[in-house]
């Protein structure tokens, strides 16, 4: 009937109009899924951060023990005031000083700027499926450096950064492309290092809701194939467990556990594989 003509008529129309776009990202997170499996949350530090709300203004305090067994604490606060964002304004244990603001003057355009050692005045720019980068060295005018990245049709992400020097040997410092595909359970990306002189190839392929392998590797004209590292992450009935082994034959793992609610643990060691005495420590308190 007329009814069912119509819906079989919709059905066609859908399954042939185009693949979905990719949503834009950073270039600097073009390889982000190999990154947080093979990189985040391994340490072998002790240490603890407390967040409070305070009104409308957040404190931080992050507390660290160092290699002597002395204790190092940073304290800081975010906040914003008549549209302009206070990200981070922070006291260091060594007497430092770090600020962080940020504002949206209209849609698509965050400006922003980083003060520490140095002076960063930043720009971010957002529009469809494109997004762009760019920050000003404004204390020592040494350095200006820009990214983008393009999210395009069938799970697709391709972009590139650039780096120009201002002061001393003027010219490009650095420049590199790279690209990522996901699609279903995997992800690849692959990005250029030392002005194109080599590349990485990160892989994360998802085995079931639960558990996911993830690989790192890196060529060049110098040496066909590096490994880097091969992991995985586990969602086990105790935590999060991650676990790699690199190159240089340290086996690492971490487990991430929230033990109440708003509180999180991070339990994570290494050690060498040709060296069982070389075990190192690190636990993490997130309150």
């Amino acid at each position: 009937d007329q009814n069912n003509r119509c819906h079989k008529l919709a059905c066609c129309y859908h399954s042939s109009s185009p693949s979905r776009v990719t949503m834009p990202t950073k270039y600097g997170d073009i390889a982000k899924p190999p990154k947080d499996i093979l990189s985040e949350d391994y340490s072998d530090k002790v240490t603890l951060k407390a967040k409070k709300n305070a009104g409308p203004v957040a404190v931080t305090l992050e507390t660290a023990r160092g290699s002597g067994g002395a204790l190092s604490s940073k304290v800081g606060t975010k906040f914003a005031y008549a549209g302009l964002s206070f990200d981070k304004v922070q006291l260091t244990a060594d007497g430092g000083q770090v600020l962080e603001t940020s504002l949206v003057p209209c849609e698509g355009v965050k400006l922003s700027f980083k003060g520490n050692k140095g002076a960063d005045l930043g720009i971010d720019y957002t529009k469809g499926n494109l997004y762009a980068t760019g920050v000003l060295d404004v204390k020592d005018m040494s350095k200006v450096s820009t990214s983008a990245c393009l999210g395009l049709a069938s799970g697709f992400t391709v972009g590139g950064d650039a780096a120009y020097a201002l002061s001393g040997k003027t010219g490009f410092s650095a420049y590199n492309v790279g690209a990522s595909y996901s699609q279903g359970k995997l992800f690849t990306s692959v990005t250029s290092a030392s002005k194109l002189s080599s590349v990485n190839i990160g892989c994360v392929y998802k085995v079931n809701a639960d558990l996911s392998v993830a690989s790192s590797t890196s060529h060049s004209s110098e040496k066909a194939c590096t490994v880097n590292a091969i992991g995985a992450s586990y969602k086990a009935p105790i935590g999060d467990v991650k676990a790699k082994i690199g190159s240089d034959g340290i086996l690492s793992a971490c487990l991430i556990k929230e033990v109440a609610p708003k509180v999180t643990v991070t339990a994570s060691g290494a050690v060498s594989t040709s060296d069982l005495s070389s075990f190192k420590y690190g636990l993490g308190i997130v309150i």
